[in-house]
């Protein structure tokens, strides 16, 4: 070996030294690299998700297909929690009932012209006969009592000059409690007529409601009877195959006639 050294510089020690130690490792073989061994707790190599490297190791293949068979799995865990309803809790009330599937499959439907209905069924014209009647039973007590206290009023104007100041004082306390009752009493007999109508209307559905449910128990069966009207109907075509309107119409009249002859001969 060669050393390049100044001989005016002092010779270095430590230099000479690394030197040789230097070209004493590069002689020196290698040590062998050790075999890795696989331990528990070491991590397994990744496979797929380095696109630089590939990986051909038979254990990675098996690995993803755990992977695949585990997603799987719980795909159908998902799928079978969400359409049983023993994931999550529901909203829904359990003790609600279930929704009605025809056998056949077909939704059998029909409809009721109500604008109809109520022009034809005779409990519902007399209905509304007795309840213009009331009507005008309360709007001619109303204008009989008003008529009385302007009569009264002009009389008390006239001849008031004539009374003694204790009986004026008393007749004008009594057309003003007077006027004070009028003044209230279109009001409540307002009120009155338009509970007689609520009250009539009420009874009116019930039986018309009474009688489509036995009327729909012994004949069609329809799976639903929808409710039509001119002005807010909620459907805006019907196939006039479905209407049964004059079916409902003639077994109201029919049943009708018999409470009416029952209620006749108890008499």
């Amino acid at each position: 070996m060669e050393i390049n050294q100044d001989l005016n510089k002092p010779v270095d020690d430590n230099s000479i030294d690394t030197i040789e130690m230097k070209e004493m490792q590069e002689q020196r073989p290698s040590n062998p690299e050790p075999i890795p061994q696989p331990l528990a707790n070491q991590a397994q190599p990744n496979c797929g998700t380095d696109t630089n490297s590939k990986c051909h190791k038979p254990h990675c293949h098996t690995c993803l297909a755990i992977l695949n068979i585990l997603l799987l799995i719980g795909l159908i865990v998902l799928y079978i929690l969400h359409f049983t309803g023993t994931g999550t809790p529901s909203k829904v009330n359990p003790n609600a009932s279930m929704p009605v599937i025809p056998e056949d499959g077909q939704l059998k439907v029909a409809c009721v012209d109500s604008d109809t209905l109520l022009a034809k069924y005779q409990y519902a014209i007399d209905l509304q006969e007795e309840l213009n009647r009331y009507k005008e039973t309360q709007e001619k007590n109303y204008q009989q009592q008003m008529a009385q206290f302007q009569k009264d009023y002009q009389n008390f104007i006239q001849t008031g000059e004539n009374m003694t100041l204790s009986q004026q004082q008393a007749k004008e306390a009594e057309l003003k409690q007077r006027a004070e009752k009028l003044s209230t009493l279109e009001a409540e007999l307002t009120n009155k007529v338009l509970q007689k109508q609520m009250d009539s209307n009420i009874e009116l559905l019930n039986r018309i409601f009474a009688f489509v449910r036995e009327y729909n128990a012994d004949n069609q069966q329809f799976d639903i009877i929808l409710r039509k009207t001119f002005n807010d109907s909620p459907t805006l075509y019907m196939n006039p195959a479905m209407d049964i309107t004059d079916e409902i119409v003639e077994g109201l009249n029919n049943e009708y006639k018999s409470v009416k002859a029952k209620k006749k001969a108890a008499k």
